[in-house]
């Protein structure tokens, strides 16, 4: 036999299961901290917060590369550092040479001269950075958009790009000295034998040319990669803002008010007690309506 309520406890319960609802969905936003955490929240600010979490997540998966990119380059331009201070060590022993007029002592130096000339070969091989080496030739692509293929730069030294390869001494044009190069220079004189330095002088002014022309290439593509590693940054600081603008556009759609929440919870605690108090007042006034009918 189904169960006949009175107008004011259906109502009262009416009301309690409100508040009951209300103050479970506030549960849940202070939960998770979101007012939208499915479709049927909102479709409408579900999925683009969705839409836009997912481009700030695509975004921050081409942070790595970049970082990495802005890695690769320092490891270069602390190379092409490196070989120029040898270079200039290479320009000391050469002037020292120049004012030197003992065979012996010019021999000990152009020895030296090579050796200084093997180490900026082995430097520059030493300047690479998770497998690329830019000064060996090598060619570094870096990504700043996941959705764009043009959005994509290309870096590789000058060398590099016109088909030199890598930034050796003999590509820089300064090529090691032969023995005895600075110093065969005898000449005979009104019959006396004399020793000059002329031919090596000479030999060695070729070498001071051409370390001035290596030096100077070596700072233009220090200043290449300066300017690419510029671009990069630039890019990855964008594109950490960006990840950040969309994040907080996404929370601007899904993320809840925790105050007025936990305000709304409050009431709502209030209001389901009074019902709760009310309901047990209407069935007190339908027992006594019972009893005067016995």
């Amino acid at each position: 036999m189904p169960v006949t309520l009175s107008s004011g406890i259906r109502d009262t319960l009416v009301t309690i299961q409100q508040t009951v609802a209300e103050s479970t969905l506030a549960q849940t936003r202070l939960a998770t901290g979101k007012k939208v955490n499915t479709a049927l929240d909102n479709p409408l600010s579900f999925f683009a917060a969705a839409s836009l979490n997912q481009r700030a997540d695509d975004l921050s998966g081409l942070q790595d590369n970049m970082q990495q990119a802005v890695r690769t380059l320092t490891a270069a331009s602390s190379g092409i550092d490196g070989m120029t201070k040898l270079f200039q060590t290479a320009q000391g022993l050469a002037n020292s040479a120049a004012a030197e007029s003992d065979p012996t002592r010019r021999n000990t130096l152009t020895t030296q001269f090579n050796t200084v000339l093997s180490q900026v070969d082995e430097l520059m091989k030493n300047s690479g950075y998770g497998g690329t080496n830019l000064l060996n030739g090598d060619k570094l692509s870096v990504s700043f958009d996941a959705k764009s293929t043009t959005a994509t730069l290309s870096i590789q030294t000058n060398a590099g790009s016109m088909g030199t390869g890598a930034l050796t001494s003999n590509n820089l044009g300064v090529a090691t000295a032969a023995a005895g190069a600075w110093t065969n220079a005898t000449t005979v004189a009104g019959g006396t034998s004399a020793t000059t330095n002329t031919v090596g002088d000479a030999a060695i002014a070729t070498k001071l040319t051409q370390l001035s022309t290596a030096i100077s290439t070596l700072r233009t593509e220090a200043s290449g990669l300066g300017s690419t590693q510029a671009i990069v940054a630039a890019r990855q600081a964008f594109t950490t803002s960006m990840v950040n603008t969309l994040k907080a556009g996404a929370g601007d759609l899904t993320l809840a008010d925790l105050n007025e929440e936990g305000a709304k919870l409050s009431s709502l605690n209030t209001r389901g007690q009074l019902a709760q108090t009310a309901l047990s007042l209407a069935t007190q006034r339908d027992q006594q309506v019972l009893q005067l009918l016995r």
